[in-house]
Order: structure tokens, then C-alpha cells, then sequence
């Protein structure tokens, strides 16, 4: 719950400007999502945001030293994208069944592929929500791994040659700005492809 501390319910007339700032991107972040939905797809903008506001605020918290990141598990991405995919399957099964049920099979397919194609295509769709989880997981747990092996690196370094370590600090903090571009990338990304399988379904 400590994510939610970072953005505190504005109660003045004017605004400070970190809470401008973060009005600015959440309605920023709110509009690139909704822009192609219709009306039925605009009651998910809410719940959207708050999903990229989360992830994007516990990947950077988990930039901190000696803290942890909640999403280099793939439990808890999973705990996310298995509700949030089914949620936009249920809706297009309810609200465009022939549609739905059309996406498992491509226009004009011969006869005799429609049985695979059929499996293909249901396989695909049941891999969705772990391609979602997955994809999270693998990058941050890799840009974390990175930085804790050239930060060990660097210390090693120091001790035996200073203009190598000087290097490798530099890089360091490269990827440290990278990492925290990251952060945010796969926050957007993760909401972004939730959108589009609503996009798909409403």
C-alpha cells in the first residue's frame, strides 16, 4: 500500500506542483490509453490508471537501495494479468459472442486447417496474460541484475585498478537513468496491452 502515499488526495485551492505534475501525467496517461475506446471501453479508464500508477510507483520505489520490487515476481504480475484479461475475454463473450468466437478463426481458411488453426488460435489467447506477466517480470528482474552485478563490479574494481572502476561507475549510472526510463516504460506497456485487449473485446 506505501505506493499510494506517494500521491496524496490534493485538499487546497491551488495545487503544489507535485500534484499538478501528477495530475498532468495521469490525465496525460488516461488520454493515450481511452483515445481509441468507445464508451464501454471508457468505464475501464479508472481502473487503468490506477494499474499503471501502481506499477510505474512500486518499479520505481523498487530503484531504491536495499528495497525490494514486488514485480520481479511472477506471482504478483500474474495476480494482475490473469483478473484483468479474463475480465476483457468475459465482457467480449458477453457483449460480442459471434465476434469473439470469430477471432478463433481467420477468414477464408481452408477446411481441412480449421481444427488446428482453432487450437492455435485458443492456445494463443490462454497465453496472453502470461506473456503480460512474463514480459514485466524478465525486464525488471534483468535491469536489477545488471545494475547489482556491474554496482559489485565497480567496488571490486576499486580496490585494484581506479581508472577501470571510474568506467564501470559511469556505465553504472547509466544504466541507473535506464533503469528508471524502464520502470516506467513497463508500467505504460503492461496498461497499454490491457487496453488493447479491451480494445479487442468491447
Amino acid at each position: 500500500m506505501f505506493p499510494t502515499m506517494l500521491f496524496p488526495t490534493p485538499n487546497r485551492l491551488t495545487n503544489n506542483r507535485v500534484i499538478t505534475i501528477q495530475q498532468w501525467l495521469t490525465k496525460l496517461t488516461s488520454k493515450q490509453l481511452m483515445i481509441t475506446h468507445g464508451l464501454k471501453g471508457q468505464t475501464w479508464s479508472l481502473m487503468l490508471t490506477s494499474l499503471f500508477l501502481f506499477i510505474a510507483s512500486t518499479n520505481l520505489l523498487g530503484m531504491l537501495p536495499h528495497s525490494f520490487t514486488p514485480t520481479t515476481q511472477l506471482s504478483m504480475n500474474l495476480g494482475m494479468a490473469i483478473p484483468l484479461w479474463a475480465g476483457t475475454i468475459f465482457i467480449g463473450f458477453r457483449n460480442k459472442t459471434k465476434m469473439s468466437l470469430a477471432h478463433l478463426l481467420p477468414l477464408g481458411t481452408p477446411a481441412f486447417l480449421i481444427p488446428m488453426l482453432v487450437m492455435i488460435e485458443t492456445i494463443s489467447l490462454f497465453i496472453q496474460p502470461l506473456a503480460l506477466a512474463v514480459r514485466l517480470t524478465a525486464n525488471i528482474t534483468a535491469g536489477h541484475l545488471l545494475l547489482h552485478l556491474i554496482g559489485s563490479a565497480t567496488l571490486a574494481l576499486m580496490g585494484i585498478n581506479l581508472p577501470t572502476a571510474l568506467i564501470t561507475f559511469i556505465i553504472l549510472t547509466l544504466l541507473v537513468i535506464l533503469e528508471f526510463a524502464v520502470a516506467l516504460i513497463q508500467a505504460y506497456v503492461f496498461t497499454l496491452l490491457v487496453s488493447l485487449y479491451l480494445q479487442d473485446n468491447t
